[in-house]
């Protein structure tokens, strides 16, 4: 055996299998960030799907009825109804989505900044530059992700069709994954991609982008170093802006993710995201739009804080470079 040969073998893992331990390790940071905040985002699907028009004129009359709850009462309701519990309903899929999710885009955004791209001969990464990885990077991740999206977003108003006297569409996880596989195939295991990846791009424009740039901007030009601090900054700045540009978008996928489907798995309420985008305004107004942007923003900043702080450090104790 060569000598080079010798010599890989004595490297850590992760600098043997570089992209295969910066999506291991974003994965795990991806997972304590999501078993942390998962009831804000029940709570903001929830209140997503609330009041919803196009399903009051296929006749969900109950939903129409249904007085109007905000995201504490919505979250207070959840507890009362269904149980403490059930503030995790979904967290399962959630969890494989995230892993498949965040490592997804965490490697191609990486790939894209060092690789295609590059940094300038300041190390520094241009703005636009980031915009595009962000976007790319939000758009492979989801994209890989779809499924277990899907699922997700499903098994979280399974407890709302419950109290309406409907049956449980699943007994579980992967009851869920075969069942929508039995009824719409491949496609409908991607129901809802396009809307997904859209909001996927515009929240890692939003996520990625802002940390990327805040953080290597207080690092060059403020005498904060790369470290807890500039960490903890970046990711506050990141999730807010992830929530402003995400929320539409969101709000639009969880509709069409959720609304019920005919035999060849064809949406029985919208053709597409743009006809779900124009019923939402011209049914319930603009700002229906952003719907569940409160618990969305408020489990959006934790969970790019609990994110980023985890996955830095992760990296510091593996031996990876920082982001």
């Amino acid at each position: 055996m060569s000598a080079p040969e010798d010599e890989e073998r004595l490297l850590p893992l992760t600098q043997r299998w570089p992209r295969a331990s910066k999506f291991l390790l974003s994965g795990c940071a991806a997972t304590v960030a999501e078993l942390a905040t998962f009831p804000l985002d029940l709570t903001k699907t929830r209140l997503q799907i609330q009041g919803e028009a196009a399903l009051a004129r296929l006749g969900g009359g109950a939903g129409e009825a249904a007085p109007y709850r905000g995201m504490v009462r919505t979250a207070l309701g959840i507890i009362q109804e269904e149980g403490f519990l059930k503030l995790w309903q979904g967290v399962t899929p959630a969890i494989y989505r995230h892993i498949v999710y965040s490592g997804g885009r965490m490697v191609t955004y990486e790939h894209l900044r060092e690789v295609v791209f590059g940094k300038g001969e300041d190390k520094h990464y241009p703005l636009w530059k980031s915009v595009i990885g962000g976007m790319m990077a939000g758009v492979v991740g989801q994209f890989l992700a779809n499924p277990t999206d899907l699922v997700k977003v499903q098994m979280q108003m399974e407890g709302k069709r419950k109290l309406e006297g409907k049956p449980l569409r699943f007994r579980g996880v992967h009851h869920a994954f075969a069942k929508i596989f039995a009824e719409g195939g491949i496609r409908g295991l991607w129901a809802g991609w396009v809307p997904n990846i859209q909001r996927a791009a515009l929240v890692n424009m939003g996520d990625l982008t802002t940390y990327d740039t805040v953080k290597h901007y207080l690092v060059l030009n403020t005498p904060l170093e790369d470290n807890i601090m500039t960490h903890g900054l970046s990711s506050l700045c990141s999730g807010l802006v992830a929530s402003i540009l995400g929320t539409p978008a969101d709000v639009i996928k969880s509709r069409i993710m959720n609304q019920p489907r005919d035999k060849q798995g064809r949406g029985l309420l919208y053709k597409s995201s743009t006809d779900c985008l124009i019923q939402a305004v011209q049914g319930e107004g603009f700002m229906s739009l952003y719907k569940g942007f409160l618990p969305s923003w408020l489990r959006m900043t934790p969970w790019s804080l609990v994110f980023w702080l985890t996955y830095e450090k992760i990296r510091e104790m593996s031996g990876v470079s920082p982001f």
